[in-house]
């Protein structure tokens, strides 16, 4: 439930980044696509997975075509709702970095490894929706999009070292990540850059 979840918000988001570039429907369903499945697919390839799930489950591709088919058909309206994109967006952060965190632990790399495939599995997609479209990567601009995906990915892992991984506490590690995402969208809080350089 949670990875259908994710898929649709990020294949959303990826839909409607090729109808702001006036992709033709073939171009919105790839951007819809790659967004939705690519982290996973990240994910699946590095735990050794084969086939990866994103080319192997129906439900997640038809989930997937479904997102990018809703934003091609209403895509006046969505252009219009910014803002629920983004909050769609945020919510797949969440739902990727824990379930990306989960499928490590689950088939043994636990620690360190489960974190970086949590915050890979979340962050994956966007990256490869943003250089599709020609724009700047969301995790390389001054917003707080990665880190609250990496705090989700490393209390995934604790709470599975704790016993504590139910249901009920998946959940609430999706609404954190998702909360400190859109926190960080309505109070402007930013990465730390270096300060700029001076010429000799």
């Amino acid at each position: 439930m949670v990875d259908l979840l994710g898929v649709f918000a990020f294949a959303l988001s990826g839909g409607l980044a090729g109808v702001r570039r006036h992709f033709d429907i073939f171009g919105i369903l790839v951007l819809a696509v790659v967004t939705a499945l690519g982290g996973g697919m990240m994910r699946d390839v590095l735990l050794g997975i084969t086939p990866p799930r994103g080319i192997s489950d129906l439900p997640l591709i038809a989930t997937a075509l479904a997102g990018g088919l809703v934003t091609f058909w209403f895509s006046g309206t969505l252009d219009r709702a910014r803002r629920t994109i983004l909050v769609a967006d945020a919510l797949g952060l969440g739902a990727f970095a824990v379930t990306g965190a989960m499928t490590a632990i689950q088939t043994g790399h636990p620690g360190i490894e489960a974190i970086a495939v949590g915050t890979l599995t979340a962050v994956g997609g966007g990256v490869l929706r943003d250089v599709l479209s020609g724009t700047v990567p969301s995790v390389f601009t001054r917003d707080l999009y990665a880190l609250p995906a990496l705090l989700g990915a490393v209390l995934t892992d604790v709470a599975a070292r704790l016993h504590l991984l139910d249901p009920v506490v998946q959940w609430v590690l999706v609404l954190l990540v998702f909360g400190l995402r859109l926190a960080a969208l309505k109070l402007h809080w930013q990465a730390p850059t270096p300060r700029r350089l001076e010429r000799d």
